[in-house]
């Protein structure tokens, strides 16, 4: 089974409905032992990083991930999933992640004459090509909704970038772990396609 994470944040219903449109059968979950059963996680999320960490600490979700990731299973983290996988973000005061990689969530410049949140399509440059970007072209267009973007320690993990005022990095993979910040179930064909891919690789 694929688990897909419910921490009261995000939108689950429609990311288990993009996997359904792909044959991948997905549930929400929201218990520890769900997690650590399932044979993927996938972790969504909209809204603020500060009150997405508490309630995956409240909910005692912080270990099951963690673990999962550490056992080899395929995880994919969307949008502000991305985001919390990282060391610390500076979104409303400094807030400390899940630490899985080394690097800050900081917000889009203001004086890039640019509006922020980023919202709408916008492509990607796909930098160190992953599986699940295996049948995406190069410069292909994503749904984005964001105002704070990853910036990773370490180049060697950026899969894809997109330009936005700056150039930053959309996409991150290392050996188990995919995670995004567009939305691949409000991305249309290609989105769907990325998550077929990333259901090939459940055993």
């Amino acid at each position: 089974m694929l688990a897909i994470v419910d921490y009261g944040m995000g939108n689950l219903r429609s990311v288990q409905k993009g996997f359904a449109k792909v044959g991948v059968e997905a549930a929400v979950v929201n218990v520890p032992d769900d997690i650590l059963q399932a044979s993927a996680v996938v972790l969504p999320g909209v809204g603020a990083f500060r009150d997405c960490m508490r309630n995956l600490e409240e909910l005692r979700l912080v270990e099951p991930i963690m673990r999962s990731i550490e056992s080899g299973k395929p995880f994919l983290g969307i949008c502000l999933g991305l985001q919390l996988l990282f060391s610390e973000s500076h979104e409303f005061g400094v807030h400390k992640g899940l630490g899985v990689f080394k690097g800050k969530v900081l917000r889009f410049p203001d004086n890039a004459g640019l509006k922020v949140p980023h919202m709408g399509w916008n492509t990607i440059n796909i930098k160190n090509r992953p599986p699940i970007l295996s049948h995406v072209p190069d410069g292909s267009s994503f749904y984005f909704v964001h105002s704070y973007y990853v910036a990773p320690e370490d180049p060697s993990i950026v899969a894809a970038t997109t330009e936005y005022g700056i150039e930053y990095t959309s996409m991150v993979w290392k050996d188990n772990i995919f995670a995004v910040q567009f939305h691949p179930e409000k991305s249309q064909t290609l989105g769907l396609e990325v998550l077929r891919a990333f259901g090939g690789l459940v055993k």
